[in-house]
């Protein structure tokens, strides 16, 4: 399994990114891929997630309404489109994937692959 992200960045408050995840080397409809991130000094939190076989998908309460997962199987890539930033968004951002069922997505131990993680700083 691989796992490339790229897209972080120096964005102001309110702005928008959005984080790509080039996967491959596995099953794509048997996998899910979570983005978690992680603050200086803070345990690593996941954000959000998708099931690639049926697109199911869920985030934490706080990024509700401003991000949105999604993903390209003819470009082996999932996306996290990131909007009206906020600086308790920055964090250093990664995507995992493995075989997971979604009530246990957010636990960073059910998934066996990781990316190197991208940053993304959010300024006033």
């Amino acid at each position: 399994v691989q796992l490339v992200e790229s897209g972080g960045g120096l964005v102001q408050a309110g702005g928008s990114l959005r984080l790509s995840c080039a996967a491959s080397g596995f099953p794509w409809n048997d996998y899910a891929i979570a983005w978690f991130r992680q603050a200086p000094g803070k345990q690593r939190e996941g954000v959000s997630f998708i099931t690639l076989g049926d697109g199911t998908t869920d985030y934490i309460d706080s990024v509700k309404g401003r991000f949105t997962i999604s993903s390209d199987r003819a470009k082996n890539t999932v996306y996290l489109q990131m909007d009206n930033l906020k600086p308790e968004d920055t964090a250093v951002y990664y995507c995992a994937a493995d075989v997971v069922i979604p009530t246990t997505w957010r636990n960073p131990r059910v998934y066996d692959d990781w990316g190197q993680g991208t940053q993304v700083t959010v300024s006033l």
